[in-house]
């Protein structure tokens, strides 16, 4: 195990704990990492655009003219895509399925993957208590600009605040910060974690964190 600081939302020090293995000791795997994100954002995707094929377009089957004789180009369908009125070849449709499958030991795995690298280089911060009194925006980015010492002039905070239970105060006031997001521990994913610089983990949601990771409690 690992020891580590914790600290409040004044970023002041408040104890020491022992950090499981599992948050530290996987290997950084960007091949995984990389497989999981892309087939969370495929199975996240819902497409819109649609067009219609010769066998959707309205039209009658019958062929337009004889095939000789006539001197104008052989047709076989006003529904062919080289008429003006015709269906669209090769178009998009939203009937297609862009999903994919990723095995939830992988998953797990490149959770603990991200985790410990981000852990290596400095960018999370773990919190004993991760919570707001009132769902105050103004008071939950002054607590962000103080934990990253940030300029008073700073515009905005790119961190991704994982708390433990419901949390509605902390999630309703990241809602108006631009790159700020409050999460429960039981939602945290490994795109939501590579999508923003820092973490502020409250340590009562390291258990489900472990969870999520593979580690049985």
């Amino acid at each position: 195990m690992t020891n580590i600081p914790i600290y409040n939302l004044e970023n002041k020090k408040v104890g020491d704990m022992d950090l499981p293995e599992v948050f530290t000791s996987t290997k950084w795997n960007a091949t995984l990492v990389r497989q999981v994100i892309l087939a969370q954002l495929a199975n996240a995707r819902i497409p819109w655009a649609h067009t219609k094929s010769r066998a959707d377009v309205s039209g009658t089957g019958k062929k337009p003219w004889r095939q000789k004789g006539t001197g104008r180009a052989r047709h076989g369908s006003t529904r062919s895509p080289i008429w003006r009125t015709g269906g669209v070849a090769h178009g998009p449709r939203n009937d297609k399925d862009y999903s994919q499958k990723v095995n939830r030991k992988m998953k797990q795995a490149a959770l603990a993957s991200i985790m410990a690298k981000k852990i290596k280089d400095g960018e999370v911060k773990f919190i004993d208590t991760l919570s707001l009194k009132a769902p105050k925006t103004k008071d939950l980015f002054s607590s962000l600009k103080n934990m990253f010492e940030m300029k008073p002039r700073a515009k905005k905070v790119d961190a991704l605040l994982v708390v433990a239970g419901a949390g509605s105060n902390m999630e309703k006031a990241s809602r108006n910060l631009v790159k700020a997001k409050a999460m429960r521990a039981d939602s945290v994913n490994v795109y939501e974690i590579v999508n923003h610089k820092h973490l502020l983990v409250d340590v009562k949601g390291l258990d489900t964190l472990a969870r999520l990771m593979g580690v049985a409690k």
